[in-house]
């Protein structure tokens, strides 16, 4: 691709090699764009379904037309790579015996354990939670990302050698000094799962439902008078 600058590089948060795999799309070399497409994203099933897409708002093309649908593209990358079978589990030939525990199961820890089991750490990941998937599985709607793709991603994990630990809530059922103990290195990944009340007096949710029924109400009376009367 003659993009001149690739801005997109700079918009994406993963610094996605996106000019890379766009251009073996258009030479249609598909399976070369699913390996270039996972040196820098572990989980793009994910990330062409729910990023925002700030590349595209980068792109060179933005200028004066519309940009490269880059989202898109990502997306029916990875979704032809596992119909093709090109997506297979892969683990490390060979490994270090250094033992890693990974505490949280959502978007970070899941790339983090794919990494650290990659260079052939051993990988346990722990979550608090009954399923493995943290905010993926817990934080947004089936309509949104069906979790028959979050388990096929976690079937893979589990096929390479990651570890899944579910029901445990580290510094309670188990302490920090143990993982200490049994592992050569803890990563933090437990993401922010505490609420964010709204700051200010209190606010009557049903009030404001009742205040947005009647307002809706008194639209569609005020529209019907108006068909009545035309």
């Amino acid at each position: 691709m003659d993009c001149g600058i690739p801005f997109c590089h700079q918009g994406c948060p993963l610094g996605n090699l996106i000019p890379d795999w766009n251009d073996l799309v258009y030479r249609d070399n598909w399976k070369a764009a699913i390996d270039r497409l996972h040196q820098t994203n572990n989980l793009p099933e994910f990330t062409g379904l729910l990023c925002p897409a700030p590349c595209e708002g980068s792109c060179v093309l933005g200028i004066n037309k519309d940009p490269v649908t880059i989202k898109s593209i990502e997306l029916a990358i990875v979704d032809r790579a596992f119909d093709e079978g090109w997506i297979v589990p892969r683990p490390p030939a060979s490994r270090t015996w250094k033992k890693v525990a990974v505490i949280g199961s959502g978007p970070a820890g899941l790339a983090a354990a794919a990494e650290l089991n990659r260079a052939g750490h051993s990988v346990t990941l722990f979550e608090k939670s009954d399923r493995v998937g943290g905010l993926l599985r817990y934080g947004i709607p089936e309509f949104k990302l069906e979790k028959r793709l979050l388990n096929r991603r976690l079937d893979l994990l589990a096929a390479e050698g990651v570890v899944f630990r579910t029901g445990v809530n580290v510094g309670q059922d188990i302490a920090v000094a143990d993982l200490r103990r049994e592992y050569d290195a803890i990563l933090l990944a437990g993401g922010a799962g505490l609420l964010r009340r709204l700051r200010g007096r209190a606010i009557d949710v049903a009030q404001v439902l009742a205040r947005e029924r009647a307002a809706a109400d008194r639209h569609a009376r005020a529209v019907w008078y108006a068909w009545r009367s035309s």
